[in-house]
Order: structure tokens, then sequence, then C-alpha cells
């Protein structure tokens, strides 16, 4: 039998597709819902049915609690699945979920509020005994806009550069660096905007900022039985804006120990805030030092699990939900990357887990921007999107040909995932990949992304998270768009207006369009084709 019947999914987009698929496979019946501006996104195509839950301001609607859970329980739903984004790490929507009798395939509310909270995270997780980065004292985490004085004293006693991050969300939202003493004012007020904007909540944490680190994510399951395990890491220091852009596993700097290190950590994370589904807990890595500490928790699914997924032959959208509906992580037989691919091993085998995951994966983000321009989102119409196929090569993409690129949302186009034996055999597949990728219409990142594989920094596996800022400030592509590129949009553009315009309605009446005809309309000639 199913896990649930029927299962709503309160986000959009690739995540909304990717969701869609893993419960074709388990059999559950999906609603999505939609905003305005998404009435014929592929995610509202593909599901059983679609609930319309908002008119503009578009990006609001994914954020209507009340409603959501209404349209949940309006079309016989048993649960609710968040993805990432939107409501995905909002504790009062989880309980929402509940309190409206429905299963939320996430944590408990409680572990979502303890890990969102920026400042309250590091005290427990100093208390679980999981290293933080240096920073301020719980005593003062909550300082008002009149303390300027007193925070560049904490400042000072912390060290240069600092991080200023906002105490609840995250993404790379409401984060700033301050380099001295007379940026950090500054830092302070931009992050607090940014975080009032994105989260509701203007409070800022101050902490030492490690400019040549590694960021090194470890992803952790927990079942309702006791059982938490992690999945290994996935090295994301291939970042813009403090948001990530290529990410792959395992790390090329971890070894055995470092990486079973780590994994505990994560798991000793987990357990602190009693957690149970899927999350990531975030660290930073000196790379000199080989000192890690704790930066946050996910409490999600992240974008780059398909890279988790290649490497261990997991589903963990699936993963996820079976252990929404109470099943716990048993430890399988032999082969369990392919032939049990629903059961993990237990805690007791968590030490012999390290090994089990093949080969190398590499994800590259596909985003609508324009990347010589500081990544400033673009936005239009996409004549042609054409993904590339082939062996150890899988795309998760929320849009096809056609579709208009909204400044709504997120700019992410697809993700452009390979696994290969080995980290050379991956860049080299991602770099084919990438060539074979069409995206005609609006900007994209395509030439960056194929610069930073190039790079030898990052081909020595030696990228730290200043990688862009060090090694491709200033980064332009190679000349213009080709001429046959152009023409290429422009007749796509051409035949897919005229097939869409063959007829023309006017007042109830149908007229024959002249323009669109495909009968050889000719002015003052004859129409029939020769």
């Amino acid at each position: 039998m199913p896990p649930f019947s029927k299962l709503l999914i309160a986000n959009r987009g690739e995540i909304a597709v990717r969701i869609i698929r893993a419960c074709r496979e388990l059999g559950i019946a999906t609603v999505a819902v939609y905003s305005d501006a998404d009435k014929d996104a592929l995610h509202v195509r593909m599901a059983d049915e679609a609930v319309h839950i908002g008119a503009a301001p578009a990006g609001e609607s994914y954020l209507a609690i009340q409603r959501i859970c209404e349209s949940a329980i309006q079309r016989g739903a048993d649960s609710v699945h968040p993805g990432y984004g939107f409501l995905a790490e909002n504790a009062a929507f989880a309980q929402a979920v509940i309190d409206a009798g429905l299963v939320f395939v996430g944590p408990p509310p409680a572990a979502i509020e303890a890990m969102g909270d920026k400042a309250r995270a590091r005290e427990l997780m100093e208390a679980a005994g999981v290293p933080v980065v240096p920073g301020i004292d719980s005593a003062i985490q909550r300082f008002s806009e009149s303390a300027n004085e007193r925070m560049a004293g904490w400042a000072n006693q912390i060290g240069y550069p600092i991080l200023v991050k906002a105490a609840a969300g995250g993404g790379g939202k409401g984060m700033r660096i301050a380099e001295n003493e007379g940026e950090l004012e500054d830092a302070v007020a931009a992050a607090r905007r940014e975080a009032a904007h994105a989260f509701g909540d203007d409070r800022v944490i101050l902490e030492k900022y490690l400019p040549e680190a590694r960021h090194v994510e470890i992803q952790v399951l927990a079942d309702h039985h006791g059982n938490t395990i992690h999945l290994n890491e996935r090295e994301c220091s291939i970042q813009r804006r403090h948001q990530k852009i290529i990410e792959e596993t395992p790390s090329p700097l971890l070894d055995d120990d470092l990486r079973a290190e780590m994994g505990a950590a994560a798991v000793a994370a987990a357990q602190a805030v009693g957690y149970t589904n899927a999350g990531t807990v975030e660290f930073i890595l000196d790379p000199g030092a080989r000192d890690f500490y704790f930066i946050e928790m996910n409490t999600r699914l992240q974008v780059e699990h398909p890279v988790t997924e290649l490497t261990t032959g997991l589903d963990l959208v699936q993963l996820q939900i079976r252990i929404a509906a109470g099943e716990p992580l048993e430890a399988p037989g032999p082969g369990w990357g392919q032939d049990s691919p629903i059961s993990l091993p237990s805690a007791p085998l968590r030490a012999g887990f390290a090994h089990s995951p093949y080969g190398h994966a590499i994800e590259c983000r596909l985003y609508a921007e324009d990347p010589a321009a500081g990544f400033l989102p673009a936005a239009g119409k996409l004549f042609k999107f054409v993904p590339p196929e082939g062996p150890g090569i899988r795309v998760d993409s929320g849009v096809v040909s056609g579709d208009v690129v909204s400044t709504h949302y997120d700019p992410l186009l697809a993700k452009i995932i390979v696994h290969a034996p080995d980290r050379p055999a991956a860049i080299r597949r991602m770099q084919t990949a990438l060539r074979e990728t069409v995206a005609l219409g609006v900007r994209t990142n395509l030439d960056f992304l194929q610069a930073a594989l190039a790079h030898p920094v990052f081909q020595a596996g030696e990228a730290t998270t200043r990688f862009v800022e060090r090694h491709l400030d200033g980064w332009a592509p190679d000349g213009e768009v080709p001429l046959e590129v152009l023409a290429a949009a422009a007749l796509i553009e051409n035949r897919e207006s005229r097939i869409e315009n063959r007829k023309l309605v006017l007042e109830g009446a149908e007229l024959v369009s002249p323009w669109g005809a495909l009968t050889g309309f000719r002015v003052g000639e004859r129409g029939d084709r020769s």
C-alpha cells in the first residue's frame, strides 16, 4: 500500500516536479498549488489535481498558510510536502498542517524553530559538543539599533573580517561581510533590511568570517524510532552572493577520518533537537587546519540533494515520505544501494556506511541570469530549452520550451547533474552536458559554469568559498551571441507565433489571419503552393 493516498505539494518549479515524480512511483496522487503567474507551469500540468491559491503579488501566494491547508483538506489530501523555499522551514506552517489533521512531510515544528533561529541553534550546538564558528555570546545576540558602540566592541573581540547574518532563515539572504570597523554599521543595517524583507525578522548575529574556507554539508536522515544516520557530504564551495551554484560529492578535501568526524557531528546536531526526516547540517571547514564549524541546519530537502542520490542509489524524496508515514530506517541486505533503495542502515552500521556510496557526482545550477552584470536575474520567454541527455546525466527542471521566466520567483531553470566513476570523469561529463544544453530567449550562466569547471583551481579540487570573486571576478563571455543562435531563436519564435495565431477570435466571430495562415499567402499573388 502507498504510504499516503494523496499529497499536496506546497511549492512550485523543479522541486514540485521532482516530488510529483517520486509520488507517481509510490502510487500517491498529487495536488499542485499555483499562483496567477504559474497557471500554465509544468508542475501544474503534471499533477493529478491543481488548486489556484492566489493572485499578485505572485511570490506571496505560496506563503498563504491557511489557503494551502484549506486546499489540502478540500481536495482530500492526507499529507503535505513543503519542498524547499517558501514555507519549507516555517514552523508555523508545519504546525498548521498538523493541526489540520494532515501529515507534514518534514521535521517536527520544534526542530524547525530551534534550527531556524541561528542564535538559538548556536547555543544548542555548543551544548551538544558540536563545534561552532567563533561568535558573540548568547546574552548579546539580540541587540538593538542603539547598540552600535557595544556591537563594535563585540566585533573587535571576535576579530575582523566579520560575517553579519540573519538570525532567522538562510539561503544566503541577510548576510553581509564587514572587513573592518568602518564597514560594520552599514553591513548590519543592510543585513537587517534584507532579513526583515525575506523572513519577517530583522535580528542578526555576528560571527568570525573565514575568507578561505570550504563549505561542506552533511545529509542526515532520522526516523521516528530513534535511528539517525548520515549519507556523507556534499562540497558546496562554489558560490555567488553566498548562494551555491556548483555542488559535488564526495568532497575533494575529505578523507575517511574527517568524513566520519563530520558525519558524527551532524548526527549529534540532529539528535540534539529531536530531528526526524531529511535534513542537512552545514559546516565551514578550514582547509589548512582541517577544523570544521557548524554554521546552520537546513530543516528540509536541499536543492543539491540529487548528487547524494546518484552516489547512493537512494530516492531521498521517497524516503522523506516513508519516514513521515512512520516507517523505520532498517538495515538492508547485500547491495543495499541497488536492491533495497527504501531501507537504510540503522545507527549501529553507521561506521561502515561511509564506504558504501559509489563514484562521483556534480550538480550545476542553470540560472536565468547575467553573470557579467553581477548575476542579475533575467526574465522573458524561454523560446527553446533542450536539456542534455546521455549515460550518467540527469536533469531536474520545472520549465519547457515556450515557458515564461517570471520576475516573481527564483531564476533557476534547471539542475544538471552527472555521475561518473571518479571526479575527473565527472567533470568531463558535466562539461559535455553543458555544451549540449540549449537555452534560448533569456540570458543564462551556461558559459560561466563552463569557465568555473575549466579553471585550474576547481580542477585541482582546491576551490574555497571565495573562488568566484578571486578567480572569476570581472568574467565576461567570449564575444557576442553567434548570429546562427539569434537566427534560430527568431525562427523558433516566428514558427510558434504562426501556429498559435493561425486563428483570431474577435467579438465571438472566428476570423482567419493571413499572417498566421499556412497556405502560402502572398500579397497580390496566388496563395496556393507550387
